[in-house]
């Protein structure tokens, strides 16, 4: 296939979840010269049954709002601004230009990039947890806990984020169980640890590995090793916090990442150690990742995009 380049642009937005098409809708509302290109649209979220939180829209499913941030997207379509629907394979700097490549074949030039690429829940690799996911076994407790109400669950990770989803779903489940690998909590913060232990329906164990989730239709359960001895433990609802792999592969030679892959931005405006490199959402540093987060970290990168390069 004969490459094509596209020459003279402002911005490359790469990814389109939450973050990617709220960048979208505001490069092309400020004219920026600028093309998003993403493989999909709706990033993590589109697996869920049901999303209650996203901000002005009581209740949609994944797919739904997946649709909503295409839509919005092509309403902008212009000359300033474009989709393209493929993946972007890599991306090197010559002479203070970025080069994109794509794996359409085509190539862009352009001045600046944010990068909205999220990243992947790290899977839980046991017996049984592919088969149940969605039927049970989720990855997404802002998205799907409320459908636990009353139902005893657990929650598999002990670091903030397991916590974090503990206390979560402490307001509406029946019980929570969470199991944490290690001896200790020493991955989350002791203050959160000691007021989510404290809740009379959390119960905490240590030294729990996972090793298989059983049910029929839906989940009824899970399997885990403690010093040496299998136990069962019956619940509804299993809540995976294992931890995300970044998707920064693609930028990881031009900016700085933290010791997992993450990029470092400056929480003010998103810029990263590259001065005409952005990123927000789930592939950078921040303390906090929700589809929400990830939309206004982006609008705060476009604003401060347009600034670096109009004035």
């Amino acid at each position: 296939m004969e490459k094509t380049v596209e020459q003279a642009l402002e911005l490359v937005i790469i990814g389109g979840g939450p973050a990617g098409t709220a960048a979208g809708v505001y490069a092309a509302r400020k004219q920026l010269k600028t093309i998003l290109v993403t493989e999909s649209f709706g990033g993590q979220s589109v697996v869920s049954a049901d999303i209650k939180n996203w901000i002005g829209t009581p209740s949609i499913s994944g797919t739904d709002l997946a649709d909503s941030f295409k839509r919005h997207l092509q309403e902008y379509e212009s000359d300033w601004f474009s989709i393209v629907e493929t993946k972007a394979v890599s991306v090197t700097e010559e002479d203070g230009v970025f080069i994109v490549e794509l794996a359409n074949g085509s190539t862009l030039k352009t001045s600046t990039i944010l990068l909205t690429t999220g990243s992947t829940r790290r899977k839980l690799a046991v017996p049984g947890a592919d088969t149940f996911e969605h039927k049970g076994l989720t990855y997404c407790a802002s998205c799907d806990g409320p459908l636990f109400a009353d139902k005893d669950v657990a929650v598999i990770g002990g670091g903030n984020a397991g916590f974090e989803t503990a206390a979560q779903l402490l307001a509406y489940a029946k019980s929570v169980t969470l199991l944490h690998r290690s001896p200790a909590y020493d991955k989350a913060d002791a203050i959160t640890v000691k007021k989510v232990l404290s809740h009379p329906n959390m119960t905490g164990i240590t030294n729990a590995q996972t090793s298989s989730v059983f049910g029929e239709m839906l989940v009824q359960g899970l399997s885990y090793e403690k010093d040496g001895v299998e136990h069962t433990l019956a619940v509804e609802g299993i809540f995976v916090e294992i931890g995300l792999i970044p998707s920064t592969s693609i930028i990881k030679d031009l900016v700085s990442l933290d010791s997992v892959g993450r990029i470092l931005v400056d929480p003010k405006t998103q810029q990263s150690s590259h001065t005409r490199i952005w990123a927000a959402g789930d592939c950078t540093d921040g303390l906090f990742h929700q589809n929400n987060i990830a939309a206004g970290d982006a609008v705060k990168a476009i604003e401060h995009i347009y600034l670096t390069l109009h004035t």
